[in-house]
């Protein structure tokens, strides 16, 4: 087997990484031949939950899992990294500006950005999750100026999965048949989902999806809107919101970077590939290599 790869989940504590470790674990992500030193950092509250969620990774008796480290203490927690996937930030709250949400994160991903450029490796791959994810996953690339700016990467994966789930069901076909949607903007209302280059697979032969559907209203309509609100449709369901479609896109994003997308296919991600500088903003990718 090869050497273990040493990931970091933050927010380990929380919703979304209780969805996602079993998934890392597992070799869901990162192959099933490739050993894992999983390394989960919660803030210090915390610690005593953390604590129960290890418990249950042990109970899990996954194989891949060579070690697993707790930690509050970023020094810990940024040593020697393969993979950061940064999933803790401060939500907003009723009644908070969106200046006050922005002050708060910025401590976050600032600091977490100054552990990566002291401890992690050069070449690590950093996800972050946590919204807002473009201006956070900025915030953290420019405190950690000695790793690549393409290292740096943020969570669209979850709009770009809904926008595909949406075609899938008014064709009546998988999601595995849609492929080349596009989220162009922010995890956000604003978000603009685009298929105007998007395939779906229909008896055996692909076409584009204004060709199949022959429902431009509906493309030009509701599914924007559903798209842009899901989230909040969960949240309104569920009273919780997404975290399990959310620690599954996670899961896709890194696959995708660490294996690569299928030939003649691309993915939404949140970079700052042929950018200006201090800009970070969703782009459809294709990946080979780790770049």
């Amino acid at each position: 087997m090869p050497e273990p790869v040493r990931v970091l989940v933050t927010g380990a504590a929380g919703q979304i990484a209780y969805s996602l470790l079993y998934s890392i674990g597992n070799g869901h992500v990162f192959g099933k031949n490739q050993p894992i030193i999983l390394v989960l950092l919660a803030i210090t509250p915390m610690m005593g939950v953390l604590d129960g969620v290890l418990m249950e990774l042990q109970d899990c008796a996954l194989p891949l899992l060579k070690d697993v480290i707790t930690t509050d203490k970023e020094e810990v927690a940024f040593e020697d990294l393969y993979v950061a996937i940064l999933v803790g930030s401060t939500p907003r709250r009723d009644g908070m500006e969106r200046k006050d949400l922005l002050k708060a994160n910025v401590k976050i991903f600032k600091s977490q950005g100054t552990a990566l450029e002291k401890y992690a490796k050069k070449s690590v791959k950093v996800i972050v999750v946590g919204n807002p994810a473009n201006t956070n996953c900025l915030t953290a690339s420019k405190s950690a100026p000695s790793i690549p700016k393409e290292n740096f990467s943020c969570l669209t994966h979850l709009d770009h999965n809904r926008a595909k789930a949406q075609i899938a069901l008014k064709l009546g076909v998988t999601s595995n048949d849609v492929k080349n949607v596009i989220i162009w903007g922010n995890h956000s209302s604003t978000q603009y989902p685009d298929v105007n280059h998007a395939k779906v697979k229909l008896q055996g032969k692909e076409v584009g999806v204004y060709e199949a559907l022959k429902n431009d209203s509906w493309l030009k309509g509701d599914f924007i809107t559903i798209v842009q609100q899901h989230g909040t449709a969960v949240i309104k369901a569920q009273k919780l919101f997404s975290a399990m479609s959310a620690a599954k896109d996670i899961c896709d994003h890194v696959r995708d970077i660490w294996f690569g997308t299928p030939e003649g296919e691309f993915v939404s991600m949140g970079n700052s590939y042929d950018v200006p500088d201090d800009l970070l903003y969703p782009f459809p990718v294709t990946i080979k290599n780790k770049t």
